[in-house]
C-alpha cells in the first residue's frame, strides 16, 4: 500500500526539485506529479520513494532522478498527440511520465526480469496501454517507427545513429551522451540537414549497453 503522505511527498517534490529548478514546462510538471513513484522503485526504497537522487532497481539499473527524468520529457517539447519511444525501460516510470504527455508510448528494455517488472508496476498505476518491449535498446524499434520523440535513460558512447533514423521530421531525440563516468544530455532534432543538436545540462546515467552502446 502507499504510504498516506505519497501525494503529499510527490507535490513537495515537483515544488521543490524540479519548479524550484528550471522545469518550466506545466504538463511536465502535472505528469511528475500524477504518477506514483513510490509504485516504481523496489519496496525497501519507498521511503526514499521521492528523494532528489537515482536508486537501485536491481540489475545494475537505477530509477533516475526525478529532476533528469522531468528534464528529459521537457526536452522532448510533447503536446499530447505524439508517438514516443522510451529507451531503457527500467522501473517503467519514464514511460509513465511520458504516458501522461503523449498519446502512444514504446519503450524497450534490454533484461527481460526488468522488463517483466515493469509491466506489472505500469499495470499496478494505471498504464497498462504502454507497450513494453525486450530487445536491445541501442538498436530502437524500427517495426514501430517514426517516431515523435525518442528518450534514452542511459549513457551513450556516442551519437545513436540508428535511433536518430527512427525520428520523424522534425522527431526530437534526447540521450546522455559520453563516457560511462559522466556525461551531457543532449537532444538532437531531425531536420533534412542531418541532426541538429542542442547540448544541455552535464549528467550521469548508467552504461547504455548493446550493438551501439557500451559491450556486455
Amino acid at each position: 500500500m502507499p504510504f498516506e503522505n505519497d501525494d503529499a511527498r510527490r507535490r513537495m517534490m515537483v515544488d521543490t526539485q524540479l519548479r524550484g529548478r528550471d522545469i518550466v514546462d506545466e504538463r511536465v510538471l502535472r505528469a511528475m506529479e500524477k504518477v506514483p513513484r513510490e509504485l516504481f522503485v523496489e519496496a525497501r526504497e519507498r521511503s526514499r520513494a521521492y528523494d532528489d537522487a537515482a536508486l537501485p532497481i536491481g540489475g545494475g539499473q537505477t530509477i533516475s532522478q526525478p529532476y533528469m527524468v522531468a528534464r528529459i520529457c521537457e526536452a522532448l517539447r510533447l503536446s499530447g498527440d505524439e508517438r514516443v519511444l522510451d529507451v531503457g525501460t527500467g522501473s517503467g516510470y519514464q514511460a509513465a511520465v511520458l504516458a501522461e504527455l503523449a498519446a502512444e508510448v514504446y519503450t524497450i528494455e534490454r533484461i527481460p526480469e526488468l522488463a517483466d517488472r515493469a509491466r506489472e508496476r505500469l499495470a499496478e498505476a494505471g498504464y497498462e496501454r504502454v507497450h513494453v518491449h525486450v530487445g536491445d535498446g541501442t538498436l530502437g524499434l524500427p517495426e514501430h517507427a517514426p517516431f515523435d520523440g525518442i528518450a534514452v535513460a542511459a549513457a551513450a558512447p556516442g551519437f545513436p545513429e540508428t535511433l536518430y533514423e527512427q525520428l520523424k521530421p522534425r522527431g526530437r531525440l534526447v540521450v546522455p551522451v559520453g563516457s560511462p563516468r559522466g556525461q551531457r544530455l543532449e537532444v538532437a532534432v531531425r531536420s533534412p540537414e542531418g541532426p541538429a543538436l542542442i547540448h544541455s545540462v552535464p549528467c550521469r546515467f548508467v552504461p547504455l549497453v548493446g550493438a551501439e552502446g557500451f559491450g556486455e
